[in-house]
């Protein structure tokens, strides 16, 4: 690695730990969902809900973090990359958002509250509706959940392809 390369600006402390966070919630989220579906107990889906509202106030913070902190420098890349990179990352905060808000309306519109790790409720604030919650059940799992796969292995990607193809270090940005 060459000198100019190692003393890359980084995020501020807030947004590392933002990012890193919201990627650790995401996963263990996901991870709930697979264990519900694989072992058929209802522990897990309880915890996919409660760690799915926890993303969602997180990326409420995230967004707000966001707004009121200075994003580091650009690397140098072609106008294309930095609109790309733009958009990507616009549309990966939007889904970290819509996923858990659609699951949250998914479960009232069914006429279940969610708990939140047994210290507090989300009550059913709606009236009770099966077809939202149909609706809301399909836009979660058949429209969402494939899009944040899409985006999160594009931002994956560009990471490793900033990091070993264009060897910019650019991962060390969000160290």
């Amino acid at each position: 690695m060459n000198n100019a390369n190692s003393n890359v600006s980084k995020w501020s402390v807030s947004s590392r730990i933002f990012h890193w966070i919201s990627a650790a919630l995401l996963l263990t989220t996901w991870i709930m969902i697979l264990l519900y579906e694989n072992l058929d107990s209802n522990l897990f889906i309880g915890y996919h809900k409660a760690f799915g509202v926890s993303l969602l106030f997180w990326m409420i913070a995230r967004v707000i973090n966001r707004v009121f902190t200075k994003a580091p420098p650009p690397l140098a890349m072609p106008k294309w990359q930095m609109l790309v990179s733009q958009m990507s990352h616009f549309a990966l905060y939007a889904i970290l958002i819509a996923m858990p808000m659609v699951g949250l309306l998914m479960a009232v519109y069914g006429g279940r509250p969610v708990d939140i790790f047994g210290i507090f409720q989300i009550p059913v604030f709606v009236t009770p509706d099966r077809s939202l919650a149909r609706f809301y059940n399909n836009l979660h799992t058949e429209i969402i959940w494939p899009t944040i796969i899409g985006f999160t292995v594009l931002h994956i990607a560009a990471a490793l392809y900033h990091q070993f193809v264009k060897k910019d270090n650019l991962i060390a940005r969000m160290k």
